[in-house]
């Protein structure tokens, strides 16, 4: 059986194996003004198809997320599952990584998020989708600002034509760069205010299954205070989305400020669950 330390082991290789990559991807974003980089390769195959494997094939006990702004499921209840979802996902926890991913990045005092708020596993079928967003600025206290996305892709043959890819968007949010969700790839991204990203809808008849991470700072990303939640926009050519979104980020936003309630705030794993 696999552990969390095996794989923490496995990161930590990968990692320094990739240093000079990364870097200089997170110093060049290109078609994006999103610091980001990507891993191709990050665990050995056979281990990321058991990752895959260990995924339920229908999204049984997932939570189901739909609406004009998104279309998922996803699930923060690890127990529910082979451990190895569990291990996988907690190892991207661990001091030893996050203090090396700190280290690449030139990022000071980040923290992981036990709580798994909006991390876990995440599954998309066939017609799921994420419209552009910006994520929720803070954790589920609002005591830390979310800072980078770790977004492991687990899916075997995965392709481009399989839709489901991760986007990042330019300023303007008219053109996005579509990064595959390749089988056994991270992918990980800069979080703040202008930070625009999705999914774009699935084809394929297969999941596309994901372990995801969040790192947190108490210190915000352009040392300024601010909050808001995840807030969505329409792609290029949904003007009514764009405009119904505006006015949903906005009575979200002021709800949420007034009532100190969020979405998902009640699907964050408990202390005593890990």
């Amino acid at each position: 059986m696999r552990n969390k330390d095996f794989f923490v082991g496995l990161l930590e290789n990968k990692l320094s194996e990739c240093r000079d990559q990364v870097v200089s991807q997170w110093r060049n974003p290109e078609q994006t003004a999103t610091r980001h980089f990507v891993i191709d390769g990050l665990l050995p195959d056979e281990i990321c198809r058991k990752i895959y494997e260990a995924f339920p094939r229908d999204g049984n006990g997932f939570f189901d997320r739909e609406s004009f702004r998104e279309k998922k499921r996803t699930s923060a209840n690890l127990d529910s599952y082979d451990p190895i979802l569990s291990d996988i996902t907690y190892a991207f926890q661990d001091p030893r990584i996050v203090r090396h991913v700190s280290e690449l990045l030139g990022f000071r005092d980040i923290e992981p998020d036990p709580q798994l708020y909006a991390g876990g596993l995440s599954m998309m079928f066939q017609g799921d989708f994420l419209n552009p967003h910006i994520d929720n600025s803070h954790d589920a206290e609002r005591q830390r600002y979310r800072r980078l996305n770790l977004l492991y892709y687990v899916s075997p043959d995965w392709r481009v034509e399989n839709g489901g890819n991760f986007e990042l968007w330019d300023d303007k949010r008219t053109i996005p760069k579509t990064l595959t969700s390749r089988f056994n790839r991270l992918v990980v991204m800069e979080t703040n205010k202008s930070s625009w990203h999705s999914v774009s809808p699935v084809v394929a008849k297969m999941p596309r299954c994901c372990v995801s991470n969040y790192y947190f700072s108490a210190v915000s990303p352009d040392a300024t205070e601010y909050f808001h939640v995840t807030s969505f926009s329409g792609r290029p050519g949904e003007s009514l989305k764009s405009v119904v979104g505006v006015l949903d980020n906005a009575v979200r936003n002021a709800v949420s400020k007034a009532f100190k309630v969020g979405r998902g705030k009640n699907l964050v794993r408990k202390p005593n669950d890990q």
